[in-house]
């Protein structure tokens, strides 16, 4: 597994990831995304548009003291189909095992200025109204990446934090079908019938 050094934003090697603390990101992939090739020139991987996610990434892990992050776009060699497959295989134990997600939904609009109030008064109610458009929730791949951390953040295209999946359990919900208490314990999903596992992935790409 590679990890981010979310100081030096340079390629850790780590053979047992389990034995390090990291952040994570998910998100959507876009145009100008940084792969694993590009990481290794920091000076031209910082032109492309991708590289704001991890540069973000990173300030959000160190601020909570976290010396490591992981970002699909970088992390893995998909020129190696060995480790590509070992990265899809790993994926949701990788997920699990990470101190924080951070959620970046790329097209979730900030807030408007003097809402910053009501936000607190009635998130549920603000973010209900607007994430459920977000094509974060429209995707497979970020199925897993909301089940399997024990801690995820909402971020909107401007990197504020708008919440997270404990203070937002019943909009995520109502958005996903899946029971509020596996977003507190995901293994408590695996005794369910695959049919109703599967049933979330329903209306996902």
């Amino acid at each position: 597994m590679w990890l981010i050094d979310t100081t030096t934003l340079k390629l850790k090697a780590v053979n047992r990831p389990e034995d390090h603390e990291y952040a994570i990101l998910s998100h959507t992939w876009g145009s100008g995304e940084v792969s694993f090739q590009d990481i290794s020139n920091l000076e031209q991987a910082r032109l492309k548009p991708g590289f704001s996610k991890i540069e973000q990434t990173c300030q959000i892990a160190r601020a909570r003291g976290l010396d490591y992050a992981w970002v699909d776009t970088c992390c893995i060699d998909k020129t190696s189909s060995a480790e590509l497959t070992e990265a899809i295989n790993s994926m949701f134990q990788w997920y699990k095992r990470s101190v924080i997600c951070i959620a970046f939904l790329s097209d979730l609009p900030p807030a408007p200025i003097g809402i910053a109030i009501l936000e607190k008064l009635d998130l549920e109610k603000q973010m209900g109204d607007a994430m459920p458009y977000c094509r974060w929730f429209r995707r497979c791949w970020t199925l897993q990446e909301l089940i399997a951390p024990k801690a995820v953040e909402f971020y909107d295209q401007e990197w504020n934090l708008r919440g997270d999946k404990k203070s937002l359990k019943r909009v995520l919900s109502e958005i996903t079908n899946i029971d509020q208490y596996v977003f507190e314990n995901c293994d408590i999903m695996f005794p369910f019938p695959v049919a109703r596992r599967m049933s979330w992935s329903s209306r996902r790409q």
